[in-house]
């Protein structure tokens, strides 16, 4: 790394713009990694076009949207716009990491790839919905308007590492959430593109999880404070577009995405590679962040196991009524 001296193993000596600097060689590793292992692909391959037809307005052969007319379910259907109402807010999330990260040598280089990557997820994702008819597309592009005229600013603006951590986190929330949305579509295309969707996900976890487990090699009390507060306060980018917390709760109870799925598969897989819970030599405040880490999840895996009860009561109580 190019910051080795042990004085910068401080709180007091770290800066942004020093981790920034150290982290530098990481990042051009990182990316290099990326390019090699990342395959491009053709949103247009994915999307069912022979599906689609004209909608109404200035065509006269125009069909209204009904919900019947595609074989998506309900819970994938309100995944899918959660999902893609998420996407959307691309502009803003490039301008934030832009500003974290900045626009040159290899943290820029790896901003512009990741948004191009990322770009491509919004729109086959709209293109399938539309050529499927799987969403009401009126109502699709109100949401749209509404959520991208909100903007979006990160819980974790104020800091460089902090944002390192969240998106480490996010980036496989969001491929569990993908991935989970296309099992429980009910359409083998819905879910096809989603794995495709899924696979550049992961790859993107992979890069700030390894950006991470450097971090923590070279400022392990920040690192450790950074992971903590990231975990403890942690909220999907798309919390604030609108009905955000219906659809959420309703993806929750469709195994989409929930408290028990997070825990399991999208912060433990992240803690255990990186050995967080092991760390040693850590400074009082590194130590205090890593004890309240281990309450917090202690404390999350008891209401997840809660969240598990209530869930398996509300299957029985409906295949009771079935029967």
């Amino acid at each position: 790394m190019t910051i080795t001296s042990p004085h910068l193993g401080s709180s007091q000596a770290w800066t942004d713009a020093k981790l920034l600097y150290a982290l530098e060689e990481v990042v051009e590793k990182e990316l290099n990694r990326h390019l090699k292992v990342v395959k491009d692909w053709m949103p247009h391959e994915y999307v069912p076009w022979g599906d689609g037809r004209n909608f109404p307005a200035f065509f006269e052969d125009g069909e209204a949207w009904e919900p019947g007319q595609s074989k998506v379910t309900d819970v994938g259907r309100i995944a899918l716009v959660v999902n893609l109402l998420t996407e959307d807010n691309l502009p803003s999330y490039h301008h934030e990491i832009a500003t974290l990260f900045g626009r040159d040598g290899a943290w820029g280089t790896w901003v512009h790839r990741w948004t191009a990557e990322e770009g491509r997820h919004g729109i086959v994702m709209r293109d399938y919905l539309l050529a499927s008819r799987a969403v009401d597309p009126d109502k699709l592009e109100e949401f749209r308007m509404a959520h991208m005229s909100e903007g979006f600013e990160s819980d974790n603006r104020h800091s460089m590492l902090h944002s390192v951590a969240y998106v480490a986190f996010q980036e496989l929330a969001t491929r569990i959430s993908h991935r989970n949305t296309g099992h429980q579509s009910g359409d083998p295309v819905c879910d096809r593109m989603l794995a495709r969707i899924a696979t550049d996900e992961n790859l993107h976890m992979i890069f700030y999880r390894n950006l991470l487990g450097a971090a923590f090699e070279l400022a392990p009390d920040l690192t450790m404070q950074a992971v903590r507060d990231v975990v403890v306060n942690f909220r999907m980018p798309g919390h604030g577009m609108p009905g955000f917390e219906r659809a959420a709760a309703q993806m929750a109870i469709g195994g989409i995405y929930n408290l028990r799925i997070h825990h399991d598969d999208v912060l433990a897989p992240v803690l255990r590679f990186l050995k967080v819970m092991e760390i040693k030599d850590l400074g009082p405040e590194g130590q205090k962040a890593q004890e309240e880490l281990g309450l917090y999840l202690n404390g999350l895996d008891a209401e997840a196991r809660k969240f598990d009860e209530r869930l398996a009561a509300r299957a029985a109580r409906l295949a009771a009524r079935k029967g």
